[in-house]
């Protein structure tokens, strides 16, 4: 955060400027006003004469000039601060999003997507609100200072008095803010996160929802977190509220004292008594620093605990094709294993956390004898190419979905994997072929040819280990036989191993080895033998 406010030093200071200058013309203003008002006033009660002699001409272009740099200057103030902070924070979203990238690349778990949506979001708004405060501070110094000399206009017992409340409201406002804020702060902001990551997590299947009709259990279902929430934040506001009605009481009491001690005529009155007004009101904006303060040291706590794995430490040296260990049975580079296991047992999960996707599979694995969730996605991605259930593809051409496993192959490698897949027939009978585009997610293609596309790209991807997960779901059986042989005759010509989930018995051919995630349930395994 403080590198990033150092780029930014000449805005902010420019900023402050701005900020002092505006509260300036603002006790200037007011006070200015009221003198020439009461002066106004009492020059025509004593009749045409005083009137005659009455110089309204340099006051109010004093007035005017006064209304002129407040406006400018508060809209400087403004500017400049919120673009300090935009520019500032723009940095620090960056880094920290490259501090979760690095944690899950290196192994670590970035957490529930709402918590860290609300580290990412409110906690950096916290920092930006922070930046913006720091530039209107001097701002709120300046005013005390201008209503300062203006109430010692009115003698030095009301400068003194001024000058005793301004000292008496930071007190009071720093105290009571400490007394009275951290816990409520805490509460709220822990129930905000918990009530976003709630959400983040119901929300997933948007489409279930409506179709459904679940929005009224999915309300009641976050009921909880949503009351926890607001009673956090009704004791929050209580308290803000507490504090500031202590600082309005300091600065009734301490107008009313100024009052009754000024000796003076009315004209000057009226300049000292609105400038210290000025004043008080100015001064009075610092206290919501004070409590904004526990919120703001607890975002950078946070943030720098996030950004602290920003570096990325290197990765360990794996052998190019390592041997895999699945809760105790070893298989070196080449192996060709079906993945067996009762529906729900987690077979997909198992392949899911050896990639590094996830890291809940509750199984002993090792990939060249290291737990998969120590060495992370970077290590990993060098040893697997998946093909999963989903078959996740980009808004693009398929050549451009193809091309994200290895970027720079020529066409002549692109039509070899879709031959191998058993889909080049589909993509030649596209009017723009391999540059057919596809749209979102690959909406042009029904489920089995997206499927053999994402086949193709894994095997375009070139790792020693190719894992599938029901490659031929959707497939017909004579497709299936066709793609069966196929992916057998690209896995001899490679050598590259095999870990394959899947309930079709015409695929399990290209298995020679069996391995059964236990269960503790006695199972019948697949008959594999005529291979």
């Amino acid at each position: 955060m403080r590198q990033a406010m150092m780029g930014q030093r000449q805005t902010i200071r420019l900023g402050m400027a701005c900020a002092m200058v505006a509260s300036l013309s603002a006790v200037g203003l007011l006070a200015l006003s009221g003198w020439f008002l009461v002066g106004a006033a009492l020059a025509g009660l004593a009749g045409p004469v005083a009137v005659a002699g009455f110089n309204y001409l340099l006051p109010s272009a004093g007035i005017r000039a006064a209304a002129i740099m407040r406006t400018t200057s508060r809209y400087g103030e403004r500017m400049l601060g919120h673009r300090a902070a935009l520019y500032a924070l723009a940095k620090v979203r960056a880094e920290l999003f490259a501090a979760v990238a690095a944690r899950a690349l290196t192994g670590h778990d970035a957490g529930r997507s709402g918590t860290l949506a609300n580290r990412l979001g409110k906690e950096v708004d916290a920092l930006e609100e922070a930046v913006i405060r720091q530039v209107s501070r001097p701002g709120a110094w300046a005013g005390a200072l201008a209503g300062l000399i203006a109430a010692l206009i009115l003698g030095w017992r009301c400068g003194a008095i001024l000058l005793t409340a301004l000292i008496v409201m930071r007190l009071a406002g720093r105290g009571m803010a400490a007394r009275l804020l951290p816990e409520p702060q805490r509460r709220t902001a822990a129930a905000h996160a918990a009530l976003q990551a709630d959400y983040a997590d119901m929300a997933g299947p948007a489409a279930d929802v409506a179709i459904y009709g679940l929005a009224p259990a999915m309300a009641a279902a976050l009921e909880p977190s949503a009351l926890a929430y607001d009673d956090a934040r009704m004791d929050e506001t209580r308290a803000e509220g507490m504090i500031s009605a202590v600082q309005t009481m300091i600065a009734a009491a301490t107008v009313a004292l100024i009052a009754v001690s000024a000796q003076t005529t009315p004209a000057p009155f009226a300049l000292g008594m609105l400038g210290a007004m000025a004043a008080l009101e100015a001064w009075g904006a610092l206290v919501m620093n004070d409590m904004r303060g526990h919120d703001l040291a607890r975002a950078q706590h946070h943030l720098a605990k996030l950004d602290e794995d920003i570096g990325i430490a290197p990765l360990p040296c794996l052998s190019p094709a390592p041997a895999l260990t699945l809760c105790g049975q070893s298989f070196p580079a080449g192996s060709r294993v079906l993945v067996c296991g009762a529906s729900g047992a987690g077979k997909t999960r198992l392949l899911e956390t050896l990639v590094g996707l996830r890291q809940d599979a509750p199984q002993d694995l090792a990939v060249a004898g290291i737990e998969p969730r120590e060495l992370g996605l970077a290590a990993l991605r060098p040893i697997f190419a998946l093909a999963g259930q989903d078959a996740p593809m980009i808004a693009g051409s398929i050549a451009d979905n193809l091309l994200l496993a290895r970027p720079g192959l020529d066409e002549k490698a692109l039509w070899d994997a879709l031959r191998v897949a058993c889909v080049d027939d589909v993509v030649r009978a596209l009017p723009d072929g391999l540059h057919q585009w596809l749209g979102g997610d690959g909406a042009r293609l029904s489920g089995g040819q997206r499927r053999r596309i994402v086949l193709a790209r894994a095997l375009l991807a070139g790792r020693p280990w190719l894992l599938l997960d029901e490659p031929t779901e959707g497939l017909d059986t004579k497709a299936e036989a066709l793609l069966g042989e196929s992916l057998a005759e690209w896995l001899d010509r490679t050598g590259a191993g095999l870990l394959l989930i899947s309930h079709r018995p015409a695929m399990w051919r290209l298995a020679s080895k069996i391995f059964e995630i236990p269960t503790g349930e006695p199972t019948s395994l697949p008959d594999i033998s005529h291979t």
